[in-house]
């Protein structure tokens, strides 16, 4: 076989193929643009270095509008409701209190009247000292009085005679348009100081006295389930101020982990930086070199 030849035509397109041309960066001593780069380059990583650096000094990715103007929007309403939540809890642990000191003096009269109620059955047997068991019904009567005109919270009392219904806060809610809404829960005052009114041995009857017992046991009940209701709602403020701050703190939180690793990525970029402008900024040196 012979040996193939190359076509004349092929040997000329290759010869003539033109060369790619290279363009050589100009130097000049009026404009340094590697500097000018290196010097922007350095800029950028000093502010990310400024925000990772206050980041980790505030704990906060988020501290003011600029940072993330929605997110500090969120925040900001978020913890006004939790400062909101904070206040009302304060409210209602004393409204527990007044409610709790009025229940507790409905039981200890109905345990009084209960008393009462023996004495008058003693003062029916044909043997029985009626004085001395007026007497002592007198003094227990006294005593209801007594309970019921010092059965006050904070200057406040629910069964005295003349007292009045207290409406106490018990929620705030947001509706959609972010307006703030309360709901509240009236708490009936009960006249347990008119249960300690005169009883005369011999006059009044058992029966008489089960009524009392009746009302004084239903005014317990009433303050029994308010306070119940206080407390659970008071509870339930409790777990929703911390489920509101647990998202303030996914809102602006800095992740401190992932803080100290862009810090260290960062400050290692700063110190690159730094000799990059320190090398363009020797190019005009070395122009000048060209020259002696």
């Amino acid at each position: 076989m012979g040996t193939a030849r190359r076509s004349p035509t092929m040997k000329t397109a290759v010869s003539k193929a033109p060369l790619a041309k290279r363009k050589i960066p100009m130097s000049s001593i009026l404009t340094n643009t590697g500097s000018m780069v290196a010097l922007q380059t350095l800029k950028s990583v000093n502010k990310g270095l400024a925000k990772v650096q206050d980041e980790v000094s505030t704990g906060l990715k988020v501290s003011t509008a600029k940072d993330n103007s929605s997110s500090w929007s969120i925040a900001s309403t978020m913890s006004s409701d939790i400062g909101s939540f904070e206040a009302l809890s304060d409210s209602l642990t004393s409204a527990s209190a007044l409610v709790g000191t009025a229940r507790s003096a409905a039981e200890q009269i109905s345990g009084i009247l209960k008393e009462i109620q023996t004495k008058i059955v003693q003062a029916e047997n044909p043997d029985a000292d009626t004085a001395k068991i007026q007497n002592e019904v007198t003094g227990l009567t006294n005593t209801i009085i007594s309970i019921a005109q010092s059965a006050q919270y904070n200057g406040v009392n629910l069964v005295e005679s003349g007292a009045a219904a207290q409406d106490i806060t018990v929620s705030i809610m947001r509706d959609s348009a972010g307006a703030l809404t309360t709901g509240t829960l009236s708490v009936a005052a009960q006249d347990l100081e008119a249960l300690g009114a005169a009883l005369t041995v011999g006059t009044a009857t058992v029966e008489d006295i089960d009524t009392l017992i009746d009302s004084a046991n239903t005014a317990a009940s009433a303050f029994g389930t308010a306070q119940v209701r206080i407390d659970a709602q008071n509870e339930f403020l409790s777990k929703q101020a911390d489920s509101l701050k647990a998202g303030v703190s996914a809102l602006v939180d800095a992740d401190m982990e992932e803080a100290s690793a862009r810090l260290t990525a960062l400050q290692t970029q700063q110190q690159l930086g730094i000799q990059s402008l320190s090398i363009a900024n020797q190019a005009p040196q070395a122009v000048l070199s060209l020259f002696q």
